[in-house]
């Protein structure tokens, strides 16, 4: 039972983070899941940028290690056999924002994770879109 209180008195907003991302991850199809990893991505990204703006250098880097880890795992559940040359467009797009993010980690520019959030957002946009009713 301390174990509990132990976790929930850290840090009160990501404690509700990990709940909300519990609860919506439990009935999501795989379209869902796609889109919540887009989600939560943009999130992360735009958190970084924020974390750079402000000097939170240790929030940054936890930030862009969620990036980074969302981007290998879009990559890693493309189905190239299915989604054809979408799928290897969306393989480079992946791997050139994880250079853009990995490049940006080690300088002070916000931006570059801006501009990987707002690419992203592009493509969770392109995925709603086709996301089947």
């Amino acid at each position: 039972m301390a174990r509990y209180a132990t976790v929930l008195a850290g840090d009160p907003a990501q404690t509700y983070r990990q709940i909300d991302l519990a609860a919506r991850t439990g009935g999501a199809d795989a379209h869902g899941l796609v889109a919540l990893l887009y989600e939560e991505a943009v999130r992360a990204l735009r958190s970084a940028a924020w974390a750079t703006l402000h000097q939170r250098y240790a929030m940054k880097s936890e930030r862009v290690t969620r990036a980074l880890a969302i981007l290998f795992a879009l990559e890693a559940g493309l189905d190239f056999d299915k989604g054809g040359e979408l799928s290897h467009t969306l393989s480079r797009l992946y791997t050139g924002l994880r250079q853009q993010v990995g490049d940006a980690s080690i300088g002070h520019d916000p931006q570059p994770f801006r501009d990987a959030a707002a690419s992203l957002a592009d493509i969770a946009e392109a995925w709603e879109m086709v996301r089947p009713r």
